[in-house]
């Protein structure tokens, strides 16, 4: 089927965005789902920081590629054996297609999943199969044999993807699609973060440095955990208001010695630093301002080449934690029913997440305002 894609076919382009296009929306074809797989019409993708570093070149896949990982939408189609969907089910899209039967799946840590990073890492669906293609990505770009790489199994900036079932959770039909997309990352990876790796407990005092989708995600958990304090972080100071508004007790602008001050208003530091703004000073600040026995939750994914130096000795002498944590150190089939449960009940309010919609033709400005900082999340729910 011939289908209207937003295609990245080179990274590192120039900002602004809105004027080198990085993004190109071009028809291209969409193979139909073959075993295991399944056919989802897309209702709503987010713009996530994730998909940012792809056009910027700061995270490196193989290119020609359709992005976008974090959707819902609408069984259209099922592959052969699919079983437990059927057409017109809502799913939630999840950005790593877990196995089930690799070590880390079988240890009940399928952002792990051993074969699915090795089909994300490739461009491909989990089966190895590509089943996007276009012979004519622009006038000055060979797209080689014609096959368009996925984005983490998804490629979700697209009216349809054909996906791996395994990247797939059933919802509930009377959640709305574009709040339902937050769920497949932005709630998953901060929320998770906050709930399954920093095991958030009601009285505990938490720190999120780095307040895009992700970070107010965990902020919402680490509220709805009970968390008696929660200080916000970040650079920009309209997002100290969105974080305040959200429930922060405490936000803090990060300056050079923003770490004294956090002690001090903390008594000497917080349970748990959550970074997620995806940087070395983040990182360090978080480890900073983590009490003795406290520890450091990193889910913001720097450059491959960024290095974390900490005092060896404080690991032993202050008994800290460093952790990472991957798609939320979830179990999305898990999870995700679960955390969406909690939204339902008013106990988890990540509607208030999404900030701006727009068209898949203004996906570059989209991208521009989240470079700038003018959103939380945005979302393309208008595809034609």
């Amino acid at each position: 089927m011939q289908i209207r894609a937003a295609v990245l076919e080179s990274s590192g382009l120039p900002a602004p965005y809105a004027s080198s296009q990085p993004l190109k929306i071009r028809n291209v074809t969409l193979e139909g789902p073959g075993q295991g797989e399944v056919l989802v019409r897309i209702v709503a993708a987010g713009l996530c920081h994730s998909d940012l570093s792809v056009i910027e070149g700061k995270r490196p896949r193989p290119l020609p590629m359709v992005l976008g990982h974090e959707a819902a939408g609408v069984v259209e189609q099922l592959g052969s054996g699919v079983t437990d969907l059927a057409v017109g089910d809502h799913v939630v899209c999840v950005f790593v297609p877990s196995c089930g039967t690799c070590e880390y799946c079988c240890e009940g840590r399928p952002a792990l999943c051993t074969p699915g990073a090795a089909a994300n890492g490739k461009g491909a669906l989990l089966s190895g199969e590509r089943r996007l293609s276009a012979h004519d990505c622009s006038d000055h770009h060979d797209c080689g044999d014609g096959h368009l790489n996925h984005h983490l199994g998804v490629s979700a900036f697209a009216q349809y993807a054909t996906v791996a079932r395994q990247s797939l959770v059933k919802i509930d039909r009377d959640v709305d699609l574009k709040f339902a997309a937050l769920f497949g990352c932005a709630v998953l990876t901060g929320v998770g973060a906050a709930l399954n790796a920093a095991n958030v407990r009601a009285g505990d005092k938490v720190a999120i440095i780095g307040l895009g989708g992700v970070g107010m995600a965990a902020l919402l958990g680490a509220r709805a955990a009970g968390a008696e304090r929660i200080v916000a972080i970040d650079i920009s100071e309209r997002k100290l208001e969105w974080a305040r508004e959200m429930g922060a007790t405490d936000v803090f602008l990060a300056t050079a010695d923003v770490d004294e001050a956090i002690r001090d208003a903390t008594r000497g530091g917080v349970d748990s630093a959550l970074e997620f703004a995806g940087s070395l000073p983040a990182l360090e600040l978080g480890y900073r301002i983590a009490r003795r026995g406290g520890q450091l939750v990193t889910a913001g994914l720097p450059p491959p080449s960024t290095v974390l130096p900490i005092p060896a000795v404080s690991l032993v002498a202050d008994e800290k934690t460093v952790r990472g944590s991957y798609l939320g150190s979830c179990v999305p089939a898990r999870d995700i029913p679960r955390y969406i449960q909690l939204f339902k009940r008013g106990l988890l309010p990540v509607d208030r997440l999404l900030t701006t919609e727009y068209k898949l033709d203004d996906i570059n400005i989209g991208f521009d305002d989240l470079r700038e900082a003018k959103l939380l999340r945005g979302l393309i729910c208008d595809f034609d």
